[in-house]
């Protein structure tokens, strides 16, 4: 698939996500040298083989049962960093060595906790089928400039700054649905504490990296998720994702010019 004239592939569900995709992204993932999710969060689920056992991929790329492949997360993915680290161990307990192909983009959102209580409160509401995952209220935060950055884990006084609002934010709305849950600003500030050490040294402007490697005539592969008919904006609104999942959707969300991109992949089933 990959030629002289094609090296930055973009993957896309035509429909509503579950189109057999994860079955192409792993075969065109054997030949690329950059695997990229562009959006979404830990709320794909795609299923791959180890050995002789199956491990599903929420958040990682595919790509990186590909040793010579580097995997990236853009700044478009919202990451859940207790779901990002329980699925790389989970591949190094299947022996599957991911020491240095794993980068992070530095301006990707942080799902916390909150958000997943947000996220139950939500669908209480509204009934749109969301999974729970935080994914939705991540992307409201971003979108409501009051988000957590990867980035901002170098700095814990701003860290500190940012989840004193986001906490005290989430309980007012918490109280507002109706929900007796609540959530600590100590067990957010101490999750970071020991999610810290271990993402920062993952966090990259990856938009950079993944323009150098086009330029070094590396092969990058666009991996989406969910489907198009998900897409924000032009899917079957109100019931859609929260993020931009069409081919237009892996611009902005790997971070590089639309005209590095040399072809679309849609995948559709019947």
């Amino acid at each position: 698939m990959f030629g002289h004239d094609l090296s930055c592939l973009v993957v896309v569900g035509a429909q509503w996500g579950d189109e057999g995709k994860g079955k192409l992204v792993d075969v065109l993932a054997e030949q690329a040298d950059m695997v990229v999710r562009y959006q979404g969060g830990a709320n794909a689920g795609h299923t791959v083989v180890v050995g002789d056992s199956q491990f599903v991929l929420r958040l990682i790329p595919s790509g990186i049962l590909n040793p010579r492949a580097v995997c990236v997360l853009g700044n478009g993915v919202v990451v859940d960093p207790v779901a990002l680290f329980e699925e790389l161990d989970g591949l190094a307990g299947r022996g599957v060595d991911t020491t240095g192909r794993m980068l992070v983009s530095d301006r990707a959102h942080l799902v916390l906790p909150y958000h997943k209580l947000l996220d139950v409160a939500g669908e209480r509401r509204q009934q749109i089928g969301t999974t729970g995952r935080g994914i939705g209220p991540a992307y409201e935060d971003k979108h409501g400039r009051r988000g957590i950055r990867v980035g901002d884990l170098r700095d814990p006084a701003e860290t500190r700054r940012l989840l004193e609002d986001g906490t005290a934010r989430a309980n007012e709305l918490l109280a507002l649905a109706g929900m007796t849950e609540r959530v600590s600003l100590e067990e957010h500030l101490a999750l970071l504490d020991r999610m810290a050490p271990r993402l920062l040294p993952l966090a990259r402007d990856t938009g950079a990296a993944i323009h150098r490697a086009l330029a070094g005539g590396k092969r990058v592969l666009l991996e989406g998720a969910q489907g198009a008919l998900l897409d924000i904006d032009h899917g079957t609104y109100p019931f859609v994702t929260s993020s931009n999942t069409t081919a237009g959707g892996a611009a902005t969300g790997a971070g590089i010019g639309p005209t590095l991109i040399d072809g679309v992949l849609g995948v559709v089933k019947a």
